[in-house]
């Protein structure tokens, strides 16, 4: 089992708990960015850097993902593409997502886009609450502990 981490927009606070995660229960962690993060060297961690192409991230990711590995991510096209080749998915917020609510989030993504393209400001996500974040890493502790998986 691999997480893999879409590192390009991956909140410090979020990565910082994916980090002491790996230390804890040695589960492989692969940050994938454009310029990857600096992070502590330990075994089970490493980074990849890829070309500077919009979802050249992205494109790595879904090139190694298995099933039973988990992505990290808030990209819904990234999301969607590791569902389908059977990974599990968890939003930086806490939020999972499945086959089952996939396809809504694609269609809001591509509305909101839309609306963006029209001039229509729709404004960025907030921060990140403490309530996401405690969301976010008992998501993960469930994943790891192996009771998430498969849901």
């Amino acid at each position: 089992m691999t997480l893999w981490v879409d590192a390009d927009a991956c909140p410090v606070v979020i990565r910082e708990i994916l980090l002491r995660a790996a230390e804890r229960t040695g589960v492989e962690l692969v940050l994938v960015a454009n310029r990857p993060p600096q992070v502590p060297q330990r075994r089970n961690v490493r980074t990849i850097a890829v070309g500077g192409g919009i979802d050249s991230a992205d494109d790595e990711i879904v090139a190694r993902v298995e099933v039973g590995d988990l992505v990290i991510t808030a990209d819904i096209p990234l999301a969607h593409e590791a569902i389908e080749k059977g990974a599990t998915v968890l939003n930086p917020r806490g939020e999972r997502y499945t086959s089952a609510n996939i396809r809504a989030r694609l269609m809001m993504r591509d509305f909101l886009d839309t609306l963006r393209a029209s001039g229509i400001q729709s404004g960025g996500p907030p921060p990140l609450s403490q309530t996401e974040r405690r969301q976010f890493a008992n998501h993960l502790d469930r994943y790891l502990a192996g009771i998430g998986r498969g849901q």
